[in-house]
């Protein structure tokens, strides 16, 4: 918002809004473990994906209850009670100092477990500044490399410039990812791929990325979870209004692997090669 408390884009004020938090289990095994991750998801964002999963949450701001800093710093420390393996911020870039203001009360009180910060990578630099030595683990989600895919269905042309300068510095803040003895992440860069219906050669650009420019320990997330929702389940994209198929994301994986990337996430929705049927 701006200084007359006018709301932007992220429809955001002096606090944060939270749609829910909970015990995540969906996540990648090095978040999850065995007592789920600790996942905030703030509504609204900073982005307009017409595919979002998390539509309601994301754009229409729905179930959101607003949250003063001593309101979000207990909610961390309630997670951490619960028993989960980590915080993890979801779709925290418009609410950067809601959420350094929460934690400083929240550490003061006690909270040990790393932060992982969810994005979708466009992110200005300055809030990752503002972040580095307060968050353990970044999980940017590199979406496209052509600045046109980005404009048509992210609503945001300069997503791809952006992204790789923001995933370079969380790069250069806390290196490849790290995980302990008991497989649990701790720190360290974690990137999110959602392959797109049809954009198979839009994903081997960034596949090309991230061997040239972070090496092959990047652990890398290949995610084959797309599907139509939000502005596409309406029809208003059909190109993209189908499931992702098992051919498009095994070329992409191996394509990961080709260009020396090892350390892929290994968990899959699809079974067989027949569930691509369609």
């Amino acid at each position: 918002d701006d200084a007359a408390g006018k709301l932007g884009m992220c429809a955001t004020g002096r606090y944060a809004y939270v749609a829910s938090a909970f015990p995540h289990f969906g996540e990648e095994d090095v978040l999850r473990g065995w007592n789920g991750s600790g996942t905030i998801f703030f509504a609204f964002c900073n982005l307009k994906c017409v595919f979002c999963q998390n539509f309601d949450i994301s754009r229409l701001g729905r179930d959101r209850l607003e949250m003063k800093p001593e309101e979000l710093a207990h909610l961390m420390l309630k997670l951490q009670e619960l028993g989960c393996h980590n915080i993890n911020l979801v779709t925290p870039e418009h609410v950067v100092p809601q959420v350094i203001e929460a934690l400083v009360i929240a550490i003061e009180e006690g909270l040990r477990l790393p932060i992982v910060y969810n994005t979708s990578a466009y992110d200005s630099i300055e809030s990752i500044h503002l972040l580095e030595g307060i968050v353990d683990i970044y999980m940017p989600d590199f979406k496209f490399w052509d600045p046109n895919l980005a404009k048509k269905y992210l609503k945001a042309e300069d997503y791809p410039q952006v992204a790789r300068q923001i995933i370079l510095e969380m790069h250069k803040q806390v290196g490849p990812l790290k995980v302990n003895s008991a497989g649990l992440a701790v720190r360290g860069l974690l990137i999110r791929h959602l392959v797109m219906p049809g954009y198979v050669s839009d994903s081997f650009k960034i596949i090309d990325w991230i061997a040239q420019n972070l090496g092959p320990d990047t652990y890398l997330n290949i995610m084959d979870q797309y599907r139509p929702e939000g502005m596409v389940s309406e029809n208003r994209y059909p190109e993209i209004n189908r499931e992702v198929h098992f051919d498009e994301v095994m070329a992409v994986k191996q394509y990961a692997i080709e260009k020396g990337l090892w350390r892929l996430d290994t968990r899959w929705r699809f079974t067989n090669t027949f569930s691509c049927a369609g």
